[in-house]
């Protein structure tokens, strides 16, 4: 009941559009049927138009925006797995999941004071400890998390909590350096202020060991090296990052929570586009044979053109609710013009009625369609421009409006990648087409009989 609700509007379009084409057959000539054919289908795409668009979504820049943001995706996600109807066994996980991480970055939020890690080769004794921990006293509370040396061969170079999620890291080294102390540097949370602490020996050049550690590393942008040996007063060694925490407590504290923040929501989107891309399969899927099977039922062959541009334009305003998209029906529009432009400039039409030239030969029931390689391939055709949709709306989550000049620009890209992906599905696709195919005899033989 509710597909046919969703697809009432294309089969009411094509009826009535054949309907009054067959109507002009009588009267007009086939250049104004044509016209009248491609008329009709803009006018349909205008009355299926997505609404109007919605206010910016510009990336947040307080604590409070982003935590509205990943409600937001709270609620999309309950929305898609809602639709997906899964079992409710494997929906809790997920959603318990996603609760707890909330939860832990809230409290994780409100924690005073400052917290630092203090990670790589760090003093094992507790009289050193006790030193580096007095040495960074100042007005500000400040909580040390101290790691063990770190495994100089893993699987997951990924930083756990709490390290990942302290105000500031302070990397402890000794030269010469160790392969497994770039692959942690190099694995190092985005914009997470960085500190190196040098045991360069008793006696060693500090400056040259400076130089010749930041010319080994080249961090962008370069570290603050401070240089101990592990034996003497840490006081003087540790001085400038007792008064930088002290100075820019405030600051770190909000670039840290700003951080935490994106990279949840960032693993949110990641996850929430996997469910996204699930959903567009089965919409996808559902148009390339509404497409097909309107193409093989068309009276007239300008109509194929009709029903290709009122299936898609339903599909387009489908993947926008699905993305949750703010661009205005007239954006959408241009958007799939383009990537159509795209996908036809690049031959994706010729490739694929050659393919399926031979694919169908392997079914005995063909001869009874006319028209089935046309059809199949304004199938493949909706098939390639809807990925390519799919991709241009997951890279533009968030996106007030689309930069159609660039887009333009990216088209046969997007496109090219898309009927890639496509090819390496090409077997299935095939499949997909023959048990349509036999559905469709199948449909035929009962109309006959």
């Amino acid at each position: 009941m509710l597909a046919a609700r969703r697809l009432w509007p294309l089969a009411a379009g094509t009826v009535a559009a054949g309907l009054a084409l067959d109507g002009l057959e009588r009267l007009a000539p086939g250049s104004i049927l044509s016209a009248a054919a491609a008329a009709a289908g803009l006018g349909l795409l205008w009355w299926l138009r997505p609404g109007r668009a919605r206010p910016s979504m510009a990336a947040p820049t307080t604590a409070d925006g982003w935590l509205q943001r990943l409600e937001a995706l709270q609620g999309q996600f309950a929305q898609l797995e809602q639709e997906h109807q899964h079992a409710e066994t494997s929906l809790a996980p997920a959603c318990q999941r996603r609760d707890a991480q909330l939860s832990a970055l809230r409290a994780q939020l409100q924690r005073p004071g400052l917290h630092l890690a203090v990670v790589g080769r760090t003093p094992l004794d507790p009289a050193s400890r006790q030193r580096f921990s007095l040495a960074l006293q100042g007005s500000h509370p400040l909580t040390l998390h101290w790691s063990g040396p770190l495994p100089a061969a893993t699987g997951d170079w990924q930083w756990p909590e709490p390290f990942s999620s302290c105000d500031a890291l302070v990397f402890c080294l000794s030269t010469p350096l160790m392969a497994s102390d770039l692959r942690w540097l190099e694995a190092l949370p985005g914009g997470q202020p960085l500190w190196l602490l040098l045991n360069q020996g008793a006696h060693g050049d500090p400056a040259a060991a400076r130089s010749e550690l930041l010319s080994q590393l080249r961090l962008q942008p370069a570290p603050t090296v401070l240089c101990w040996d592990g034996s003497e007063d840490p006081h003087t060694a540790l001085r400038p990052l007792a008064q930088s925490c002290a100075a820019e407590a405030a600051r770190l504290r909000r670039d840290r929570q700003l951080r935490c923040l994106e990279d949840l929501h960032s693993r949110w989107q990641a996850e929430l586009e996997g469910l996204r891309r699930v959903r567009f399969q089965m919409i996808q899927q559902r148009t390339q044979w509404l497409v097909a099977a309107g193409v093989v039922a068309a009276p007239l062959p300008s109509l194929d053109l009709l029903v290709l541009a009122v299936a898609n334009g339903l599909m387009v305003r489908e993947m926008a609710q699905l993305w949750d998209c703010p661009w205005s029906g007239e954006q959408l529009r241009a958007l799939a013009v383009e990537l159509a432009r795209a996908s036809l400039s690049l031959g994706v039409v010729e490739w694929s009625t050659q393919a399926l030239a031979g694919a169908v030969k392997w079914h005995g029931a063909t001869w009874l369609l006319g028209s089935v390689v046309q059809a199949l391939s304004a199938a493949y055709l909706t098939r390639v421009v809807g990925r390519a949709m799919a991709d241009t709306l997951a890279r533009s989550v968030g996106v007030k409006e689309p930069d159609l000049e660039r887009i333009r620009r990216e088209a046969p890209l997007l496109v090219a990648r898309a009927a890639e992906r496509e090819r390496i599905d090409w077997s299935a696709f095939v499949r997909q087409a023959q048990q349509w195919l036999t559905e469709q005899a199948s449909n035929t033989s009962q109309q006959s009989a």
